[in-house]
C-alpha cells in the first residue's frame, strides 16, 4: 500500500510578470531514491511516485488536480531535488493580481498543507521583497539520474568559481603573507605576544596585551641569584 507524503504551498500572483506567478510545491520526503522517481506535470494536474527511506524503502504516491492552469513546460524546468524533499515551482498560466483560493481544485485532503516559511497575504506580497527562490538557487532543471557535474557547481573543481571565492586567488587571500605570520608566531609569541593557537577570532582587533607586560612582575621579583 502506497503512502502520501506531506505537500506544502505557497503562492505569489502578477498581472504583469510571469516569472513571479507561481506556486511554490515543497514535497517534504527524505532520501527520494531518484532511479525510482514518476513527477509528471500537466497544466491542471501533478502526479507523484517514488520509493524513499532507509534502510527500509516504502511506496509513495499522490495525485493533485490544480484549482487552475499551470505552464507545464516551463514549471518542468525548475525543480530541486535534495536528501529531505523535491521542490517545484509551478508557473501560473493565468495572469492575475488575484491569488488562487486553493491549490487543489474541489476538494481539501489532509497532506497538503500551507507552507507558512514562504507563504505571504495577497496585500502584502509587494512589501516581501524578492520571491523565495533560494531552495532553487542554482539547481533549475537538476537531472534526478545523479549529482555529477551539478548545475550551478561548475563540478566543483577545486571550489573555482563560487561566488566570493575567486578560486582563492588573485583579489583572494595572501598566502604568501598568511604562511610567514605562521612561521614567525612558530614556537611561541606573535607580533602581539599571543601564541596563534589561543587567539580568540572573536577579540577586539587590538588584542591582549604583551606577553612582556605580563610577565614583567615574575621577571623582577625572582632573587638576583636566580639562574
Amino acid at each position: 500500500m502506497s503512502l502520501h507524503p506531506e505537500v506544502l504551498w505557497a503562492q505569489r500572483s502578477s498581472d504583469s510578470d510571469a516569472e513571479i506567478n507561481v506556486i511554490y510545491l515543497t514535497i517534504n520526503l527524505p532520501e527520494i531514491n531518484p532511479s525510482t522517481l514518476k513527477l509528471d506535470i500537466q497544466p491542471k494536474e501533478i502526479s507523484f511516485e517514488t520509493k524513499a527511506g532507509r534502510p527500509e524503502e516504502k511506496e509513495y504516491k499522490f495525485n493533485l488536480k490544480l484549482f487552475g492552469e499551470i505552464d507545464a513546460e516551463k514549471s518542468k524546468s525548475t525543480q530541486h531535488l535534495t536528501t529531505r524533499s523535491l521542490i517545484l515551482k509551478l508557473f501560473k498560466k493565468e495572469l492575475k493580481h488575484e491569488y488562487w483560493p486553493r491549490l487543489i481544485e474541489d476538494k481539501r485532503v489532509p497532506f497538503v498543507k500551507t507552507d507558512f516559511s514562504k507563504w505571504v497575504d495577497e496585500d502584502e506580497q509587494g512589501e516581501s521583497g524578492a520571491a523565495p527562490d533560494d531552495d532553487l538557487g542554482g539547481m533549475d532543471g537538476m537531472d534526478f539520474g545523479g549529482a555529477g557535474g551539478m548545475p550551478g557547481m561548475g563540478g566543483m573543481p577545486g571550489m573555482g568559481g563560487m561566488p566570493g571565492m575567486g578560486g582563492m586567488g588573485a583579489g583572494g587571500m595572501d598566502f604568501e603573507k598568511m604562511m610567514a605570520d605562521i612561521n614567525a608566531n612558530k614556537g611561541g609569541a606573535g607580533p602581539q605576544g599571543v601564541d596563534p593557537a589561543d587567539s580568540d577570532s572573536d577579540s577586539d582587533d587590538d588584542g591582549p596585551p604583551p606577553l612582556e607586560d605580563a610577565e614583567a612582575p615574575e621577571n623582577q621579583a625572582g632573587p638576583s641569584g636566580t639562574s
